[in-house]
């Protein structure tokens, strides 16, 4: 008999204003509920922290943080103080359906083999939308959210992603902590895709599970287009793809990383968001001694050959394009694919 399914849930809030305790009034809804919720509250400014209504929900804390950690660091350090065996993060603007922590289960109980589940996220502003169908990567270095601001009929059926979005990520704790967390000095934006490329490599999996369902404001906090957003986002992509990808496809893969690079750059010249692209690069290379040091890191512990890493990424630069969902069937995990590469 399986052990009963034991999760806390995660909210980093940072000026979540009324946001925040709308997330955790969508957690009390729950059919299942979680083993605890912790909220972490990075140094607000708004008086959101002070607000909050915890009652209703079994075992929430909120832990004040003196600065603002970002949000790598800070789901690191609520990860250590969590009893669950699952870790469930959730986005502050996020509204779950009441459903959702009891289909995250059953997918738990379904795959029992498999560490990590992504969620299915809708425009909280327009139902009609998809907000992402978890994480996908490029064979090119680029990530993007599934299927993100395409109609909610292309939802896709359960099956295998890259990794999940960090807004509503479902991971195993003592797989997040043997992976070392997330990387504290992304601060934020990239590092769940940091984070499941280096689960990848350690042979890990993903399942995308549809009908576990959040409604997502997205960068409703940060905004999508600030210079915050483009500039980190912008350094936390080039990092993970110097990090993480393993030697033969980053030779073969290296000329259309920096076309693309150049492409999406020329194609904002003119804007505010040139310049931040420019800054975000600038950082990337800023740290590149400290970024190659990880590197030899984890490529010397990965799992997975060059082969079976691409797998997993997507090839197709219109599906990258066009934000598309990237969502396989769900095989069983073979032997082989956890040969390491000579």
């Amino acid at each position: 008999m399986s052990a009963p399914f034991s999760a806390s849930v995660i909210i980093v809030n940072y000026n979540g204003g009324d946001f925040i305790q709308s997330a955790l009034d969508h957690l009390k809804s729950q059919t299942l509920r979680p083993a605890e919720v912790i909220v972490i509250d990075n140094a607000s400014s708004d008086g959101s922290a002070d607000r909050l209504d915890l009652e209703g929900l079994d075992n929430a804390r909120l832990l004040r943080m003196d600065d603002n950690l970002g949000f790598a660091q800070a789901n690191n350090i609520a990860a250590r103080e969590a009893k669950g065996d699952w870790l469930i993060l959730l986005n502050p603007d996020g509204e779950p359906r009441p459903t959702w922590l009891a289909k995250l289960a059953d997918a738990a109980e379904r795959y029992p083999d498999v560490t990590s589940f992504a969620s299915a996220q809708i425009d909280a502003e327009n139902p009609k939308r998809l907000d992402g169908t978890g994480d996908c990567y490029s064979v090119y270095g680029f990530p993007w959210r599934g299927g993100f601001g395409a109609a909610r009929e292309a939802l896709p059926e359960e099956g295998e992603c890259f990794s999940p979005c960090g807004a509503s990520a479902m991971i195993r704790k003592d797989t997040f902590l043997q992976a070392g967390g997330f990387d504290e000095s992304y601060f934020c934006y990239c590092e769940d895709v940091d984070l499941g490329y280096r689960l990848r490599l350690m042979g890990e999996r993903c399942i995308f599970v549809p009908d576990a369902i959040i409604g997502h404001h997205g960068s409703a906090i940060t905004g999508r287009l600030s210079d915050f957003t483009v500039r980190l986002g912008t350094r936390n992509r080039l990092t993970t793809y110097l990090k993480n990808t393993p030697p033969v496809l980053l030779v073969l893969s290296l000329p259309a990383h920096i076309v693309l690079t150049l492409y999406l750059y020329l194609s904002a010249l003119g804007r505010p968001r040139a310049r931040s692209i420019r800054r975000g690069l600038g950082e990337a290379f800023g740290r590149f001694g400290e970024t190659m040091k990880a590197r030899r890191d984890i490529q010397r512990q990965r799992q997975l050959s060059s082969f079976a890493i691409v797998r997993a990424m997507n090839w197709d630069p219109i599906v990258l394009h066009r934000r598309r969902p990237h969502v396989w069937p769900a095989l069983e995990q073979t032997k082989t694919d956890k040969s390491l590469a000579s």
